[in-house]
Formats: C-alpha cells, sequence, structure tokens
C-alpha cells in the first residue's frame, strides 16, 4: 500500500471510510459502520454485490464496485471494495434537457428491468403490491397513533390506500428509495452521464416508484429523468407510478415523526409536526390520486419530449457538461464554507479519477488486514469537502442548474417543498 485518506462521502457520519492506493496501481474504498444501522445496511450491501455476478452486471450501463474482501475490526466488519471514480450531483441541482436527467431515467429503467432471479438467489427480500400496501397502511397507522399527524394528512394518505387502482402494479428489482447521490457521474462526450452506481444495501423487489420519489425534490427535471424512464422501460406501462412516488415522498415526514415518538424526542416530533402542518397547507386542493392516471397517450407526449426526440429541438438541448477544470480548489472551499453556513448541502468538489478502474481482483488476507489497520479511528466525517481534497464523492450542483427552492417564502407549495428537503436531511442526518 503506497496511500491512504480520509473518503467524504456524504454518508452523514454513518461511516469510518477511507480510500487507498495499493502498490499495483490499484485504488480501493475501505468502509467500516459507525453504528448498528450501518451495520445492517453495510451486510446488506455486501449481500447485493455478492448477487452482482459477472452475468448480472453485464445488464447495466453502468459499473457497480466490486466486492474485493472483508475483514474484522474488534466487534465490527471492514468490508473492501473497488473505487468508482466520478463525480456526483444533488437532486435539488439536477438540471433539464439530455445529461444528467436522462442519463439517471436510463439507469433506473435498467435496474428495474433486472430478472427477479438476481434478488431471489440471494434471499434478499421480496414484496408483492399487497406487502407493499400494507406496509403503506401500518406507516399512516403508527403516524397517527402519535395523535400529531394533521387530520387533512391522514384522510388523503388512507384515501390513497383504500385507492385499489393505486397498487395494481408489476414488481421489479428496485434499489428501495434510491436517490441522485448514489449515482456516480462522468462527462462522456461533453455530457453527463451516469457511470456507476455506488448503494446497492437496498436491492430487493418491490415497488418501483420508491426509487423515483425523490423526483419531488427536482421539480426541473423530473419530467425528463420520467421520460427518459419510460423510453428505455420495458415493462408493462403504469399509470401510477408517478403517483405512488409522491406518496412515498409525503410518507418520509410521517417517518420522522414517528422516530420523533419512538424516541421520546420532543424536538423532533415538534420539528415533524411543523413540517407535516406546512405539507398539508400545501397540498389543500391537490389530490394525490387522479381520477385520470397516465394513459397511452400522454406516455406518448412525454416521450415526445425528450431532448434529441424531435430533430427541430435539437437545437434546445441544454448543455449540462462538468468542465471542472475551469475551477479553484481555494474558491471552491470558501464557496462551500459559505453554502454550508446557509445549510445547503449540494456541496462542490472535483472529479476523482482512478488509477485502474477495470482492475477487480480480489485482496489477499494481508492487504485487507493492512488496510484495516490504516483506516482512520474515532474521526468525525467532515462536514465538507476541503481544499485540495481530492477524495470526495459529496453530491455536486451542476454549472447553470438553478436551485429546486424557490424564493417566495409566502407560496405554500414552495413552503411544502422546502420543508419536505428540510426534512429528508434531517432525517438523514439524525
Amino acid at each position: 500500500m503506497v496511500g491512504v485518506g480520509v473518503l467524504t462521502e456524504g454518508a452523514n457520519g454513518r461511516y469510518d471510510s477511507a480510500v487507498a492506493d495499493l502498490d499495483d496501481g490499484r485504488r480501493v474504498v475501505v468502509r467500516v459502520p459507525a453504528d448498528e444501522d450501518a451495520a445492517a445496511d453495510l451486510a446488506a450491501e455486501v449481500r447485493a454485490l455478492r448477487a452482482l455476478t459477472p452475468g448480472v452486471r453485464s445488464l447495466l450501463p453502468f459499473r457497480a464496485p466490486e466486492l474485493l474482501g472483508e475483514t474484522g475490526i474488534g466487534d465490527d466488519r471492514a468490508v473492501v471494495v473497488d473505487f468508482l471514480p466520478g463525480y456526483r450531483v444533488d437532486a435539488a441541482h439536477l438540471p433539464a434537457g439530455r445529461g444528467a436527467a436522462t442519463s439517471l431515467g436510463a439507469a433506473l429503467a435498467a435496474v428495474h428491468a433486472l430478472p427477479h432471479s438476481v434478488v431471489k438467489a440471494e434471499g434478499l427480500p421480496a414484496r408483492t403490491p399487497a406487502q407493499v400496501r400494507t406496509d403503506v397502511s401500518r406507516i399512516v397507522d403508527r403516524a397517527t397513533a402519535t395523535r400529531r399527524l394533521p387530520k387533512a394528512l391522514q384522510d388523503r394518505w388512507r384515501h390513497a390506500v383504500d385507492a385499489d387502482e393505486l397498487w395494481r402494479f408489476e414488481s421489479a428489482v428496485v434499489l428501495d428509495g434510491i436517490g441522485t447521490g448514489a449515482f456516480v457521474f462522468d462527462d462522456l462526450d461533453g455530457v453527463p452521464t451516469v457511470t456507476g452506481l455506488l448503494d446497492w444495501h437496498g436491492l430487493s423487489i418491490g415497488d418501483p416508484a420508491t426509487d423515483l420519489q425523490w423526483l419531488a425534490s427536482a421539480p426541473d427535471a423530473a419530467p425528463d429523468v420520467f421520460a427518459a424512464y419510460l423510453a428505455e422501460s420495458g415493462r408493462a406501462p403504469d399509470g401510477r407510478v408517478g403517483e405512488r412516488a409522491r406518496l412515498y415522498a409525503e410518507l418520509e415526514f410521517a417517518k420522522w415523526l414517528i422516530h420523533g415518538h419512538d424516541e421520546a424526542r420532543d424536538d423532533i416530533v415538534a420539528d415533524a409536526v411543523e413540517l407535516l402542518e406546512s405539507l398539508a397547507a400545501g397540498v389543500t386542493g391537490d389530490a394525490l390520486v387522479a381520477d385520470d392516471p397516465l394513459d397511452v397517450d400522454d406516455a406518448i407526449a412525454l416521450l415526445e419530449r425528450m431532448p434529441g426526440s424531435d430533430p427541430a429541438g435539437a437545437s434546445a438541448v441544454i448543455d449540462t457538461s462538468m468542465h471542472t477544470d475551469a475551477y479553484d480548489p481555494d474558491e471552491l472551499a470558501r464557496w462551500v464554507a459559505e453554502e454550508d453556513a446557509r445549510g445547503d448541502t449540494g456541496a462542490m468538489s472535483g472529479a476523482v479519477r482512478a488509477a485502474d478502474p477495470g482492475d477487480t481482483q480480489e485482496l489477499s488476507a494481508d492487504d485487507l488486514a493492512e488496510l484495516a489497520s490504516s483506516l482512520p479511528q474515532d474521526e468525525p466525517a467532515p462536514a465538507a469537502p476541503r481544499a485540495g481534497d481530492d477524495l470526495s464523492t459529496a453530491p455536486i450542483p451542476l454549472p447553470g442548474a438553478t436551485s429546486a427552492r424557490p424564493d417566495d417564502g409566502g407560496d405554500a407549495a414552495a413552503e411544502a417543498e422546502r420543508a419536505s428537503e428540510a426534512a429528508l436531511r434531517r432525517w438523514l442526518s439524525d
């Protein structure tokens, strides 16, 4: 091993992570869980990566980490995978048009098209539409039992649970709530393209809408993501997938309330109630379950808006390439510090390149022991990339992208959108 350094992944301190350069030219990532929940996710990640055989990987248009080995550190386990180079993009900064948005849609469609045997062979979770519906009903019940859930949202979600047409979908291989931060991008011919997917711990069979719920945080790019998803999907049409995705996004508020109630955290409960009341005000008069779902004509119209589908509209294609060489590290560090002071999570960092991304042979026991012993211990995860730290994969905003959060604080819908983003951040970082 010729070098090791802290890896900043935007994982909110759930892991102690390091990237190491080996003497044979390979670059690897060592990850140790910081708590029991993270340990369970890491164990699930290992099982999922084992399920990704070479044949399965050949079906994906991007790379997944290769599991190189595991070793113990006290009562914990350290997992070693190969390093996937690239940059990440926060959903709030995802621009519309050809590039990151359309590539994300195609990437999600590729995951959802994987055969169910990939999940079943490894004994990973599998849920039917009826089981998914029951789980949603249970969340609504638990939130209602706190006696702090606004009546309007209780009725809204109950109506969704009771709507039989909402739950007529075909289960698929899913990542169970994946977000944009799990995807790695690189500029291919000047166009941001998904080249890797980092997080696989949620690999299971379930509702494909769970992997689309993040679209609520990217209103500008959502139509293009969804159009690309439909264009690349070989699945039966699902006219209600968008409504279920929106429901799952709203239920994150309920989960935050339940979490605060279960932990007897009055501060979390109060925060959740405020966010739920804001959401209730923002969705007043806006039906969650539409009378007319997306039909074939709607789907065709959506596909026609795909960038490049209409030659006459070719000039309107947006260039969303990174041009990372144009940024000065010191200036970026100041920019990140200012953004952090405002509470913005869209930190920016330079793209990282691996010395030999194609080499994924397994590590020996001695290699694993050396990597584990070199992993930085008891260091808090950096809150933001630092000047000169080219090992960060924290999500970054693309140049020219606009924030998804409106500035008009008096608009109820805008307030609900800001509340949603704040709730998700608090939920993930608590």
